[in-house]
């Protein structure tokens, strides 16, 4: 199954829009991403960058630190799938 980044819309509007085109445009990842009006973690939303990866709460201090655990989390998570 194929891992679901989701964005917040007013977050990606403040912080992560580069993070969602560079997740788009990787040729090497093969993800689904979607924005929405709302996730519901508006304290979240307005201090730092942040996604729901498999709907996992990713949080970082900039958008390319976001970018970089975002990849991780998939990392990890592709990992676990291996092993069953």
């Amino acid at each position: 199954m194929k891992p679901l980044i989701e964005f917040c819309a007013s977050n990606v509007a403040s912080y992560t829009q580069k993070v969602v085109d560079a997740l788009e445009n990787d040729p090497e990842l093969d993800l689904d991403v979607l924005e929405y009006g709302c996730l519901g973690y508006c304290g979240e939303c307005y201090m730092e960058p942040y996604a729901l990866v498999n709907g996992k709460l990713v949080q970082a201090a900039t958008a390319d630190e976001l970018l970089d655990k975002i990849k991780q989390v998939i990392k990890e998570e592709e990992e676990l799938d291996d092993l069953f």
